[in-house]
């Protein structure tokens, strides 16, 4: 059975369903996960398993597990891993810098470990902005940055082409860019 039909199998009350579900999604969580725990912006107090069943019981939390689809299930995974390293930078208590811009290139390997608070919450403050204009833009980033995926996969997850979301890629890294900056120069 696809991950479609039991994920409307479990949305409907069939436990088994959800028994039969849990050890595909699994699997592709995990893999996503373990990408996005390498990266050096990944919280350092989560595991891959930790972030995997975090995500996992953020979905199980709502009132419907999403199941449109197999890509609207791992949209919906990446926008979990965002809100929980949102979470879990908050949570550290991080405390903003002086007046000085902030630097976040969307790069993985250009994030210092020192900045990742005040950068993620910065960063969830501007994303939550950008949906505000452009939600396509917002969900590629969900998907790129916090999901991990690549450009192939996160086309399926937001249901365009590859040359559009390496076009909205640039796009949305050029407007959080300049607005993350513009945010950091304005005096409070």
């Amino acid at each position: 059975m696809d991950i479609t039909r039991l994920l409307k199998a479990a949305n409907d009350g069939h436990e088994d369903a959800m028994e039969q579900l849990a050890p595909l999604v699994y699997d592709e969580l995990r893999w996503l996960a373990h990408r996005q725990m390498q990266q050096e912006y990944a919280p350092r107090t989560l595991s891959t398993t930790g972030l995997v069943h975090e995500v996992y019981l953020k979905l199980l939390d709502g009132e419907e597990l999403p199941a449109e689809n197999r890509r609207h299930f791992f949209a919906a995974a990446a926008r979990a891993m965002r809100q929980i390293m949102v979470s879990e930078a908050r949570r550290r208590g991080a405390e903003k810098r002086g007046g000085n811009a902030v630097h976040l290139t969307l790069d993985a390997s250009s994030v210092s470990i020192a900045e990742l608070s005040t950068e993620i919450l910065a960063l969830d403050q501007a994303l939550d902005r950008l949906e505000n204009v452009d939600s396509r833009l917002a969900q590629i980033v969900e998907c790129r940055f916090f999901g991990g995926l690549t450009v192939d996969e996160t086309s399926i997850a937001v249901s365009a082409s590859a040359r559009t979301v390496k076009r909205d890629w640039r796009l949305a890294r050029a407007w959080l860019f300049r607005e993350l900056n513009g945010a950091a120069s304005e005096p409070a």
